[in-house]
């Protein structure tokens, strides 16, 4: 197809090509984007520019399929990978998560346990998940639909997912797998590329401003002088997510077109 047939990209695509990005250079390793733009981002960057990578169904299978969530009948299964395997994964960094956030903070510590005092929450949530041997054992990743100063805040209410404050103290000895490498937003690509891994505005979605993510950001990120625009998806990405990977457009339910 041709680039006046696709038509320009959405918020939603340029969200999934961010993600995607994400696990550039990875090779082959367990890629686990958990959530429905991560999963199309990671399916994207396996169909593209990092074949290797081993994706799960979320279960306890390795499958080969591009669709995000092909039928069950249709799974294609690369490698029975039960819940005891995955440790194999987990502890030698052989895995790239990419999870959510409910809270965020400069350091990438992250929270999706509870809101409010731990004691007594305003509100619970998930729970601890696997966010603490995630960050500690393996490269991980956040992705945060709804960029807002609650979310992406000064500090978490409950740390579950460690960041590099946290990481520094317990040592390179006990943290040397220790990597957050991205959170991708509806508003920007964020990164902790700075000497004090401070968070770090890395590029903006087309027609976002540095003022409307720095209002959206309950504390001061690092931004450097010239921010580029986040990259779009090409010519064949596009045809992959809207006909491969997600023709449902389940992209567009997460992240609606400004």
């Amino acid at each position: 197809m041709t680039e006046l047939e696709l038509g320009a990209p959405t918020r939603a695509e340029v969200c999934v090509v961010a993600v995607a990005d994400v696990f550039r250079g990875d090779g082959e390793i367990i890629c686990n984007p958990i959530g429905t733009i991560p999963m199309i981002g990671g399916r994207l960057a396996r169909a593209t520019f990092e074949p290797d990578l081993a994706m799960t169904d979320g279960e306890a299978k390795l499958v080969a399929n591009d669709e995000a969530v092909p039928a069950p009948a249709d799974l294609v299964i690369e490698h029975f990978n039960p819940y005891r395997h995955m440790f194999d994964w987990v502890w030698n960094a052989k895995r790239h998560v990419m999870m959510g956030a409910t809270q965020v903070d400069r350091y990438g510590n992250q929270n999706i346990a509870a809101i409010g005092d731990y004691q007594q929450p305003r509100t619970q949530l998930l729970g601890y998940r696997g966010a603490p041997g995630n960050t500690i054992n393996h490269t991980t990743s956040y992705w945060v639909p709804n960029h807002g100063p609650k979310v992406v805040c000064e500090k978490v209410d409950t740390v579950c997912g460690i960041g590099y404050d946290r990481a520094a103290e317990l040592g390179p000895e006990v943290a040397r797998y220790h990597e957050i490498r991205r959170v991708v937003t509806n508003l920007c690509v964020l990164d902790f590329e700075t000497t004090d891994h401070r968070m770090r505005l890395r590029s903006l979605h087309p027609g976002v401003t540095v003022e409307e993510v720095a209002a959206a950001t309950g504390f001061d990120l690092v931004v450097p002088d010239d921010v580029p625009e986040s990259r779009l998806p090409t010519d064949d990405e596009l045809a992959l997510i809207r006909e491969v990977i997600d023709p449902a457009a389940t992209r567009e339910q997460e992240v609606p077109n400004p």
